[in-house]
């Protein structure tokens, strides 16, 4: 580390502190100016000392210890930090399995405090460490809303009416190079003041008004003034319609007061820029759900496999005690190979149920694995699928009780209609209405660019009232000379002017507006190709939801079959070797099976159940399923009943036809969320009103199988018998 001492008696320095080698310091040129003036008086006045030594930069100088980065703490003042007490309690591992409680939660529950717990809407793939930016949050529609370039009230702010004042004074005394009846040279003392005000207003039409009050004083020694001091007010009035190019609300409700073409921020843009961010925001909440419900099912297969396995284990441990027993004795069915062969089956499933309790950390359930609404793999165990689903609710990673699943998935056969199934698809799925704001943004720039394609034509007109005085008030109410003050004199109305007049500008060769035309038209060409082939893979991939819908539903049948056949064979294979009629490597392959044949059949009926939800998710039904409607939070108080007082000052509004040809529409109108149980694909508008809606949309669930256990559990594993020739 070069040292920080003080340079030696007799060296003079400088050099600003935060200067880095071979960098310009702060303050660049100035400060060098004040550095050159600093060493001429260094120079002048002599260096006290041993005299002045020459500069030399080496290792041991103060100018080698800055930087130009380094690594430094942010100062987190008013940031909000979670406390180190919401974590408090440490991960539930393999050293609590039996001093563990249980949380008993429905899905509706865990649907409920997943979105309570969102701001930010969680997913499991780590984008919230490697990329926050990229997250969806519950601020999005309102930063995009009050967006200070792009939002809605910007838009609208290109209208508003906007008021200017200046005042300048200015003391002139100067020769003039001239003559006044041969006097020679003149000079000019000139006292001089200006003042302006002006209200100024663009209106949605594409005109300009402006109301404008000037007044300029002016006093000098000129010999031909009729007075030493004068005052000139007026007022006018200026209005300037565009009558091809820019005209019209429809092009200023699109592009705004924009004169270039391309450039757009008209208040239909921004509202539509508002509703992609709602639609983006509604998919982010949607994934949220899904995600939730498959880490819910992701759980509740953990704790069936870990049933399975630990029935398993305490099967063959059974097998283990009668085999030791007969070894220990001597006798037939004891022999050492049989005991290490049943040994061995029971640390098997021991381990088995080991990994089915703690889990690995390996990819679990997650969106776009297999299909958009996300594909049940069923890998980890019970408390690695429950520390990710707590994540998925905002909760703490431990809370001293291990969540378990209570619902139970539908084993009834669940049957959807091939053309309500595309027809919602295609009308409610959030992606396509996403693709269909961006088509309909692109229309309306390519309505705006044919604007560009006309002439700039205005119509120019302005009136103006002059007064002219010696003052500029008079109070004096008796009869004054002409001229006596300006204000009188402009209020007296003899000085009045007006012009009026067109403008003309024409492009030769209309090179950009053509360009700008021929780019909106293939905007607007690529965003409804894209509109198709988004419905075209939304269809495909409704097909392939009910095409694994049916095949769960087969094929956890099957397991129910296959399951109820491996519990008598293992009767069976029991019963035949407790009679000595079965060898004792058919005994533990039927206590193997048996267990496979357990945790497959709960694989495929959680499969069926993540198949039903993605039935709903590829059709775009999956928040009216769950019960789940987006709607905007309330305001204050304060803001409500001041809305009310202001629309009883501004009285009866004058109505505007916004559904007229010169003003377009954005959109069709609300958009409705929940699909009623009486309507069909798209809903009818009527409903009953004494109809009371269910909370949620689902179809009744059905019994399971006679072979299906009982509510999933979590029994705490047993510690593993030593052998019994071991010490205890």
């Amino acid at each position: 580390m070069p040292s920080r001492s003080a340079p030696p008696s007799g060296t003079c320095r400088h050099r600003p502190r935060s200067a880095a080698p071979g960098r310009w310091p702060p303050g660049g040129w100035t400060a060098c100016r004040w550095a050159a003036a600093a060493l001429g008086l260094l120079v002048l006045g002599g260096c006290r000392g041993q005299g002045v030594a020459e500069f030399k930069a080496g290792a041991a100088s103060a100018a080698m210890e800055a930087v130009a980065t380094r690594i430094e703490y942010p100062d987190a003042g008013g940031n909000a930090t979670t406390s180190t007490d919401w974590a408090a309690l440490p991960p539930l591992t393999l050293a609590h399995a039996e001093e563990v409680t249980h949380w008993d939660l429905s899905l509706q529950e865990a649907v409920q405090l997943a979105l309570a717990n969102s701001q930010v809407i969680r997913d499991l793939g780590g984008a919230v460490l490697r990329a926050p930016e990229t997250l969806a949050t519950s601020w999005d529609p309102a930063v995009a809303e009050t967006n200070p370039r792009s939002g809605v009230d910007a838009a609208l702010s290109a209208f508003d009416a906007e008021f200017r004042a200046s005042a300048f004074g200015e003391k002139n005394d100067r020769a003039l190079n001239n003559e006044f009846f041969g006097g020679g040279t003149r000079l000019l003392q000139q006292d001089a003041s200006v003042l302006q005000a002006q209200l100024s207003k663009q209106a949605a039409t594409g005109s300009q008004f402006i109301f404008r009050h000037n007044v300029d004083y002016d006093a000098n020694n000129a010999p031909s003034n009729l007075f030493p001091s004068a005052w000139n007010a007026n007022f006018e009035t200026e209005f300037r319609h565009p009558l091809l190019q820019g005209s019209g609300q429809e092009f200023n409700r699109i592009a705004g007061p924009s004169q270039t073409p391309g450039l757009y921020n008209g208040v239909l843009l921004a509202r539509i820029n508002t509703d992609v961010q709602l639609a983006d925001f509604e998919a982010s909440v949607r994934d949220l759900v899904s995600n939730v419900e498959n880490a819910y099912w992701d759980l509740y297969f953990a704790y069936r496999d870990l049933d399975a396995k630990i029935a398993a284990r305490n099967a063959s441990l059974d097998t283990w005690r009668r085999i030791h027993a007969l070894y220990t004795a001597g006798r037939r069915g004891g022999e050492a190979e049989k005991e290490a062969q049943a040994r061995e089956q029971f640390y098997r499933f021991q381990q088995e149920v080991q990994n089915a309790l703690s889990g690995r950390l390996i990819d679990g359930t997650r969106t776009g694995n297999g299909s958009s609404g996300g594909t049940f793999r069923g890998l980890g165990g019970v408390q690695v699928a429950e520390r990710r689903f707590r994540q998925l609710l905002g909760l703490p990673p431990s809370s001293g009780q291990l969540i378990r699943p209570i619902d139970e998935p539908i084993g009834a056969a669940v049957v959807f209609d091939w053309n309500q199934v595309t027809a919602d698809a295609l009308a409610r799925r959030v992606e396509l209405r996403r693709q269909r704001w961006e088509a309909r943004r692109r229309e309306l720039e390519w309505i705006a660019s044919r604007n560009f394609l006309l002439p700039r034509l205005d119509a120019v007109g302005r009136y103006r009232w002059r007064g002219f005085g010696h003052d500029l008030l008079d109070a004096d109410p008796d009869p004054r000379p002409p001229f006596d003050n300006a204000y009188r004199d402009l209020f007296g109305g003899d000085f009045q002017e007006w012009q009026l007049g067109l403008e003309l500008s024409v492009p030769i060769g209309y090179r950009r507006a053509f360009t700008a035309v021929r780019h909106a038209e293939l905007e607007l060409s690529r965003s409804r190709a894209l509109l198709r082939e988004q419905e075209h893979a939304v269809l495909h991939e409704a097909a392939a939801a009910i095409g694994e819908l049916d095949r769960s539903y087969v094929v956890s049948q099957t397991g129910a079959s296959r399951l109820d056949a491996a519990r008598q064979q293992l009767a069976a294979v029991q019963a035949a070797y407790e009679s000595d009629k079965a060898p004792l490597d058919l005994l533990l392959e039927a206590q193997r099976r048996l267990a496979d044949a357990e945790t497959s059949y709960f694989n495929a009926l959680t499969e069926y159940a993540i198949a039903v939800k993605n039935v709903h998710y590829a059709k775009g039904t999956l928040l009216a399923y769950d019960g789940v409607v987006l709607s905007e939070d309330g305001w204050s108080p304060a803001a409500y009943e001041s809305a009310a007082q202001r629309e009883r000052r501004r009285g009866k509004a004058w109505p505007l036809n916004y559904a007229s040809a010169r003003a377009p529409l954005a959109s069709a109108g609300p958009y409705r969320q929940q699909i009623e149980p009486w309507e069909g694909s798209l809903g009818s508008q009527a409903a009953p009103e004494t109809l009371q809606l269910p909370a949620s949309l689902r179809p009744a669930p059905a019994e399971a199988p006679a072979a299906a256990p009982a509510a999933p559990g979590a029994p705490a594993a047993p510690t593993p018998m030593p052998p019994p020739d071991a010490a205890r």
